[in-house]
Formats: structure tokens, sequence, C-alpha cells
């Protein structure tokens, strides 16, 4: 007995210094996990105003993962910041949340000092999203102005009914909005999820950080042929890339895009304070112009180009030249610790707004006249690069939707949507397709991973056919 006695003591002080050391120092892994956690519920909850359990329930659920089953949050509502950890204490996941600029990883733990800068900043500067949790939707009467102009939505029953069949919305699904000829025709959200919910784009941000791109090309401040600034000694290789390599993905840095495990860009998004620091940082694997390789990195590196050519003020920027313009009011695009807006990823907006600047897109760059984005911009996003097979346009966004079977295979075809259309596509099923030669732009947004196989193609092919027949 005394032996046994010895054995469990030893076992427990064992025990116990393994969970200190995970503490004190937890695998890459873990503290990927706590910060995704952490960053999620704290956006989910201050954005959007979402319950912080229902969201660590479903959104930060990975099939198959025990940590993410183990994972716990705690929010400091005085300081606005979330904690996360295996346990609610081993990984170390922090986030927090700045009024109107959304929520931010702090991988390295200095909260106060990034709060410090963010606070400072926010008294001189116009924030770009709306402070706290969404205001309640309020029905629109009949003498409001028909949306875009307002919020009032008349339905089309016969697309209503397409968008109600649940085997083409698919599973997870947060929202549907259907546009045709510039007014929502039908429309649909999940349970609690309404027009005023903003949700997160993921990859879509790419899509509307290049119509900034655009706006700043009108402007004269960026030329899609000048460099990059990303050569750092003479004779190197990164010195050829130009703006327009990064809007094509053809940069030909090494970036392990793949989102299981420590890879670049779960480490950029999760570990790393400077986001696009660190995607600059990526060896050249291919000469520039020659590869296609879809990379969050060469965003971030894009992202930051755009900050600086904006100015002292990019949220600011980009309302008063994108947003504002097309009437979008509830965009925030959230920051990494060092400042920088992650336009790669972080965006989030109403259903309703993703769709007016989907709409943008389809009318050229024109709203209600006026030139947004400069004459042939649009034509040059959706311009395909030969060296992705024709999936991918020359100014982030997607020539069809999903990974095609062969390169040049366009999916798309095979459900009757025409070629003219474009897609901005975005993580666990972010996707709205843009028809020009039908005057059409269908959103789907979700909690769909791709494991679920769901095929938005399916939902638009009906909404074309049914408009044939009017």
């Amino acid at each position: 007995m005394r032996v046994a006695g010895v054995v469990l003591a030893a076992s427990v002080v064992v025990a116990g210094g393994a969970i200190l050391a995970l503490h004190e120092f937890p695998p890459a892994l873990l503290r990927v996990g706590a910060n995704y956690a952490a960053k999620t519920v704290c956006s989910e909850y201050y954005l959007a105003g979402r319950d912080p359990r229902a969201v660590l329930r479903t959104d930060v659920q990975v099939p198959g993962s025990v940590f993410t089953r183990l994972m716990r949050v705690s929010l400091d509502r005085r300081d606005r910041l979330v904690r996360a950890g295996i346990g609610g204490f081993i990984g170390n996941g922090l986030a927090v949340e700045v009024p109107g600029r959304g929520c931010t990883v702090i991988p390295d733990g200095r909260w106060r000092s990034f709060l410090a800068r963010a606070r400072a900043a926010a008294t001189t500067t116009p924030a770009d999203g709306r402070a706290g949790a969404p205001a309640a939707t309020t029905a629109a009467t009949s003498g409001d102005p028909l949306w875009p102009d307002g919020d009032r939505v008349v339905v089309v029953p016969r697309l209503q009914s397409i968008v109600d069949d649940a085997s083409l919305a698919g599973p997870g699904l947060r929202a549907i909005v259907v546009v045709h000829d510039g007014r929502i025709v039908a429309e649909r959200y999940g349970s609690g999820f309404g027009p005023s919910t903003p949700l997160l784009g993921w990859s879509m941000t790419k899509s509307v950080f290049a119509g900034l791109v655009g706006v700043l090309v009108g402007d004269g401040r960026l030329s899609l042929d000048a460099s990059a600034g990303l050569g750092r000694f003479p004779g190197d290789p990164r010195a050829a890339i130009r703006i327009a390599d990064l809007m094509s993905m053809t940069d030909g840095l090494r970036f392990d895009e793949r989102y299981s495990g420590v890879s670049d860009v779960t480490r950029m998004l999760f570990l790393e304070p400077d986001m696009a620091g660190y995607a600059a940082s990526r060896p050249p694997a291919h000469p520039a112009g020659r590869f296609w390789s879809y990379s969050s990195g060469t965003a971030m590196i894009l992202a930051r180009i755009v900050q600086r050519a904006a100015g002292p003020h990019p949220r600011a920027f980009a309302r008063e030249h994108l947003f504002a313009p097309i009437g979008i009011d509830s965009a925030t695009i959230e920051s990494d610790e060092h400042g920088t807006l992650v336009g790669s990823s972080y965006l989030y907006a109403t259903a309703r707004d993703w769709a007016r600047y989907a709409e943008l897109l389809r009318q050229d760059g024109v709203w209600n006249g006026t030139r947004v984005l400069p004459p042939g911009f649009v034509a040059t996003m959706i311009r395909p690069v030969a060296a992705s097979g024709g999936q991918y346009g020359a100014g982030m966004i997607w020539r069809f939707a999903g990974s095609p079977t062969a390169p040049g295979v366009d999916p798309d075809r095979a459900f009757g949507i025409p070629s003219d259309a474009f897609w901005m596509e975005g993580f666990d099923g972010q996707r709205i397709a843009i028809v020009p030669s039908r005057a059409l732009v269908v959103l789907r947004m979700g909690l769909t991973p791709s494991w679920m196989h769901y095929q938005p193609q399916r939902l638009v092919g009906a909404l074309l056919e049914a408009l044939k027949t009017r």
C-alpha cells in the first residue's frame, strides 16, 4: 500500500508538472486553436451580438478534434478581452475588442500596450464600423425606398420558393440574398441571424481589398505595374514582384495555405503579431508572374500596400471612397496586433452590404451613375490568370466556384451558369455569384465546411432557370 501511495503521489506530481508546462509553454498547435477560439468568440460577440457559448459550441468546433471540444473561453467585459484555452487555461488564447474596429488576436500577450495604441488612435481617427452589437431589425414600411436606396424588399414568390428549399439552401445556412436588376427579390436567414447581423466574409475580404486597390489606382496613388517593394538585398528575386502579381496570386512566394495544423496561414492569422511582415518574409519558390498559388499571405502583403497608400487613416479612406458611395454602413475591418488591416480574411458586414459590393462589381464599378472604380478595373479583376488554369481572376476574384476536376475545367457550366459569371469566395461556405449577363447576384453565407460537399451552383442554377419564365 505504501508503494502504491508513493506511485500515486509521484503520478500526481508528474501530471501537475505536465499541466503547468503546457500552461507556460503550450505547443504551437494548441496556441493556434486557443487564439482561433478567442478571436472567433470575440468578434461574434462584440460585432454580431451572438451568445459566446453558442459561438464556442458551433463556430469553434472542428470535427474529430478533441482540442476544440475541450476549449473554454472567458470574457473580461471591462477591458473587452476574450481568453481561451484547453480547460480555459492551456493555450493562452487572447483577443481584444476596440469599439468600431473589431477584435484582434494578441499572440504575444501584450494587450495593454495594444489597447493603449488602439484607443489613442481611436480618439483621432474615425471608426469604420459599429461599436457594439447590432440593433434589432425594424420592419420597413411601404413608404420606405426599395433596397438599395432603402430597406424595403419586395420578394418574388417563385424565387423565394427556391431560396426556401432546404436542399438548395444547404446546411449551416446563415444568409441568402438574391439581387436581380438591382433589387433584392428573395432573402432568407438562418436561426439567430437577420438583415442586421454582421457576417464574416473570410476570403471574400480579399475581393473587397482588390476594390480598394482600384480606388487607389483611380486616384493615382497606386499602379498595378509598380513594384511591391519586397526586395531586401541586391539580387533579391522578390524585388521583381509587382502589385499586379500580388493581385493575381502569381508572386511566387512559398506559402502553405492548408488550414489543418500549424501551416503558414494558421501561423500568420493566429501566432504572428505582424501578419504582413511574416508573409513578406516567405522565401521565393517561383519567378514572379509565372506560377499561381492561392495565398492569404499574398493578400496580407497587398493589404499593407493598400494601407500605406491610403494614408494615415485607412479605415476612414475605405469608408469614404468605397463603402459610403454604395451605401455600406455596417462594414468593420479588423486588424492584426501590428495595426495592419487583415485584408485576407477579417471583414464583417451584413449580408445586404456584402451584396451591395457584389452589385457594384456587376455594374462594372458604377453606382447610381457615379463611377466608384476606374474604367476597365472590374474587367481586369475578372480576367483569367492563365497560370491558374482559368479558375482565378487577375484581381482576387474566382472565375467559378469550387475546385475544378482538372485545369481549365469550369464546373459552373454543368449547372447552366453563364460563362461571364464570377465569384467571391470565403472559408467555410461564404459565396457570392455575380452574373452580369443575367443582372443577377446570389449571396449564400453560412457555416458550411468543404467536407459537407455543398454546391452553391445548384442554387444559382435553379434561380437562373426560374428567371427564364417571368
